[in-house]
């Protein structure tokens, strides 16, 4: 129960002053010359401003209001290491035990590192869980926070946390305890494929060891060296990048007797390999429309470095020019065919024709530079079907079709076949989704019988368009029509010409995006997806091993032609392995080498500051390492509620604050002068005034 009194005028307070004051003026100049009857208008004048104040008597009844309490739980991956998830149950089950005696406490649980999401999983942010529960509760009200944790907090701020009550912290885990870990100290995003890259490293020990140790170096999961590392100091590192696209550089160390996990005995580093400017050879032959659609294409790629010959004046022509009066570059063909042939990428003949140009020996040098892992892109005219074919050369070996000595003269559509819809390097083409494809016609097609290979493309009468072809470890490319300019023209609307020149060129040096057999991985948060890219109908699931071992099966199901995609939600974090049939991959999940395993033992540092500073305090759980009463195999502190300006914590307690808040539930008021006891004493007064002024 509350008293008090309030007043509630009748009138305005302007006009209560206007009222009143020059009747109290007058009252006390009547008391000052000590007038007859001045003592009784002077009590008149007290009654009356009594009643037009009207004062009233309000009696509350309030209900006491509970401090909050915020039980801040660790529960992030390095609470699962040895005794700490035990622990932590046991010092949670005593704390709201203990709690639920005082009635003045309103307990909130807050569990943290609990979420799925890869971010909050690999790093301990306990602030920013303590900020939100508390984030509906007036200052006031705030009875102070406990934290159950390692002390391995990634948002501890240096001073005190954003509120005026105790902080406390119970640190699980034991002390001494004893760790190794290596991690990168320099590891460049992208490197060039072949190509040395310097790295550095350091492992570290957080028992004062020194010496040296064994760190194993793997490239896509595939041992490459074995380096002898000091620890503590930083250690260079040179590896090379086999291929274009992601590449998983790994370090690793063997667990030493009494360490306390593994789990931090391995680095990651996800590196981009680059590919070096791309060496490409284009020989043209007989001129003609699209001649230069192939160099502006090659040209406008910065990836690509182009060295292009047009065949202009063959050895047969003669017109009677001195060389030294000629403008021609003569054709260095010892030079490139044999000296330099094994530099480029790929080597194009556009319409190009045996005309003793090249010698015969010369195409048995491309052959092997095929067989060997070379690409060849054949792009035919009516050349191919004549008698200076270059199928009639020794390069015959390595062409995937033999000419028939037709040139079909018909308009067509490029479509593609069913194979070609499954193939990387033309699955998708713009407009080919429609019938008639949206593009425009072409008029030739070069006729061939027994193609080898995968004929992707068809032209007239369902004749073979483009086909694409394995020879030894290199690649074989023909277009069996000379009228793909037509595209680049805009004839009828023109075509994909870019999209498809580009992917043919790229598939024939080997561009991993474009393989026909493909598993990647990828992660994406907590989320392992997987991506089979292959030309058979069912691939079958796919195998994957967890980082800790342990085996699953991932149906992968077709999302496009070719195409066959499958995910997982996953809980650890680290590198994956994943099979299906005879290709492998590796994918990493979560953030790489994640705060959350760079130091896992348990530490009263981090927090000593900020709970210091709130007037709390840090103490370990284990039975061995502090005062308090024992529950289970941890040592409780006491809870003891103190007010706010006393001590928070002793050697075996800890203090909650307790808040002075209420809250209103209702109110009896009484006027005090007012009714008949109001009137009658404004009367009484009234009465005696006039009775003393009539004598």
């Amino acid at each position: 129960m509350n008293w008090s009194i309030s007043f509630e005028p009748l009138l305005s307070w302007p006009m209560l002053a206007l009222v009143l004051v020059p009747l109290l003026l007058l009252a006390a100049v009547g008391l000052w010359f000590r007038q007859r009857g001045a003592i009784f208008r002077f009590a008149a004048l007290i009654a009356l401003g009594a009643a037009l104040l009207n004062p009233v008597f309000l009696d509350e009844e309030r209900e006491a209001l509970k401090s909050v309490v915020a039980v801040i739980v660790d529960r992030s991956q390095s609470q699962d290491i040895g005794d700490r998830t035990k622990q932590t149950d046991e010092a949670l089950a005593g704390l709201q035990q203990r709690l639920g005696r005082f009635k003045q406490f309103d307990v909130r649980v807050v569990e943290a590192g609990k979420s799925e999401a890869a971010e909050e999983r690999t790093e301990t942010k306990l602030f920013a869980a303590l900020e939100g529960a508390f984030r509906d509760v007036p200052p006031s009200r705030i009875g102070g926070a406990i934290m159950i944790t390692d002390g391995e907090v990634h948002d501890a701020p240096p001073a005190a946390p954003d509120f005026n009550a105790p902080l406390h912290a119970l640190i699980t885990g034991n002390e001494h305890e004893k760790d190794r870990r290596i991690r990168f100290e320099n590891a460049p995003r992208f490197g060039l494929v072949g190509k040395p890259l310097d790295m550095t490293y350091r492992v570290i020990a957080t028992d004062g060891e020194t010496g040296s140790v064994d760190v194993r170096v793997s490239v896509n999961g595939e041992q490459v060296a074995v380096e002898e590392a000091t620890i503590g100091q930083p250690m260079p590192l040179q590896v090379t990048i086999p291929g274009a696209g992601r590449n998983i550089v790994e370090l690793s160390i063997d667990r030493e007797p009494g360490e306390l996990t593994d789990a931090n005995n391995r680095a990651i580093a996800l590196i981009d390999g680059i590919r070096e400017n791309l060496r490409v050879l284009l020989v043209s032959g007989e001129p003609h429309a699209g001649e230069r659609t192939w160099r502006n294409l090659l040209k406008s790629d910065a990836s690509v470095d182009l060295v292009h010959f047009t065949i202009l004046r063959p050895p047969e022509k003669q017109d009677g020019t001195p060389i030294n009066e000629l403008s021609l570059i003569a054709f260095p063909t010892r030079e490139l065919f044999v000296e330099k042939i094994k530099d480029f990428d790929l080597i194009i003949f556009d319409r190009y024709q045996h005309r003793d140009v090249l010698p015969i020996l010369y195409y048995d040098y491309i052959s092997e530079y095929v067989e060997k892992g070379g690409a060849l892109l054949i792009a035919a005219g009516p050349e191919y079907a004549g008698d200076a074919s270059i199928a009639r050369t020794p390069l015959m070996s390595s062409l995937p079709a033999m000419p028939t000595g037709e040139v079909i003269d018909k308009a067509f559509y490029p479509r593609l076949t069913d194979v070609g819809q499954r193939h990387p390097v033309t699955r998708g083409l713009d407009g080919s989704a429609s019938e008639p494809p949206h593009w425009s016609r072409w008029f030739r097609t070069i006729g061939v019988q027994n193609p080898e290979g995968e004929v992707v493309m068809k032209g007239a009468d369902n004749r073979p368009l483009l086909l694409l072809d394995h020879k030894g470890e290199g690649r074989v490319g023909m277009l069996l029509s000379d009228q793909g300019w037509l595209w680049a023209r805009g004839f009828e609307g023109g075509g994909p010409h870019v999209q498809l020149y580009r992917r043919i060129a790229h598939w024939l040096m080997k561009e991993p995006e474009l393989e026909e057999e493909r598993l990647t991985a990828d992660g994406r948060g907590m989320v392992l997806e997987i991506r089979r890219q292959t030309m058979n109908d069912d691939p079958g699931p796919a195998q994957v091993i967890t980082p800790s071992g342990k085996a699953l099966i991932v149906k992968l199901e077709k999302s496009e032609p070719g195409v066959f995609l499958g995910s997982i939600e996953t809980k650890e974090i680290g590198l994956y392995q994943i099979g299906n049939g005879d290709l492998t991959a590796l994918a990493h999940v979560g953030p790489v080498n994640a705060p959350e395993f760079s130091d896992v033992i348990s530490t009263e540092d981090r927090l000593k500051a900020p709970a210091e500073a709130t007037g709390g305090s840090v103490r370990r759980l284990a039975a061995s390492s502090t005062l308090g009463q024992l529950t289970g195999s941890v040592a409780l502190p006491s809870i003891v509620p103190v007010r706010a300006s006393g001590a928070a914590s002793g050697a075996d307690w800890i203090g909650l604050r307790t808040t002075d808040d209420s809250v209103l539930k209702a109110v009896s008021r009484v006027p005090l002068f007012g009714g008949f006891l109001g009137l009658g004493l404004l009367l009484l007064a009234m009465g005696a005034m006039w009775y003393r002024e009539g004598r």
